[in-house]
């Protein structure tokens, strides 16, 4: 059976979390700790950067959740999340691209203020000005439509779905209602991460904040 390392409040390991589900794999999920588990010589093992999300699948591993998911899509074809034609294949990769390399890192500063770290003023001003810049993006990009790729649930649902409706949508009306339609989804009610774990995590949270900056 495919073993999963996850933690409930990781947004990276939420993104493979929902695709197992959307794609109907069945899984071993197992916890990983971030307070110290990521460092034991076991998983360390499996993934010697000592991060999740990571899967073994009939001994064969795979780390970085966007290699993961390009994995299970090729090893498991059956209720595809990749659409077929270029330009839509073009679109989905583009923004589970933005996402990963543009936004979410821009996310850290705002969170970093968030749990009461110090952040130089004119850094978090200039993360959510390039936060507002891609989401005006994915907002014109969406243009009222079901999905970004029309009426088909995509990789770009499973990326963007897992960190944008985090971030504040009020401006963004068509995003709004997408992140809504995303909520509504058995795959988002189950890897939600719910308020108790988010609370016990906020120290593990603040120490891996204090180390990217």
């Amino acid at each position: 059976m495919l073993k999963f390392y996850y933690h409930p409040i990781s947004v990276n390991a939420r993104r493979v979390w929902v695709a197992l589900l959307e794609k109907q794999i069945t899984f071993e999920p197992i916890l990983v700790n971030l307070d110290g588990d990521q460092l034991h010589q076991e998983f360390t093992a499996i993934n010697p950067l000592q991060r999740i999300p990571a899967i073994v699948d009939n001994e064969f591993r795979v780390v970085e959740s966007l290699a993961i998911l390009d994995y299970l899509e090729a090893k498991y074809p059956t209720l595809p999340l990749m659409p077929i034609e270029p330009e839509a294949i073009a679109l989905a990769r583009m923004i589970t691209t933005i996402t990963v390399v543009e936004l979410q890192p821009m996310t850290l500063p705002l969170t970093r203020a968030l749990v009461g770290l110090e952040v130089e003023p004119w850094k978090l001003e200039a993360a959510q000005q390039r936060v507002a810049n891609i989401l005006q993006f994915l907002e014109e990009l969406l243009n009222g439509q079901t999905y970004f790729v029309k009426d088909q649930f995509t990789l770009a649902e499973v990326v963007a779905g897992t960190l944008v409706p985090s971030l504040p949508l009020e401006s963004y009306p068509y995003l709004k209602a997408w992140a809504d339609r995303l909520a509504q989804r058995e795959s988002w009610q189950q890897t939600v991460a719910q308020p108790a774990a988010i609370e016990a995590a906020l120290p593990t949270i603040r120490k891996i904040l204090e180390q990217r900056f």
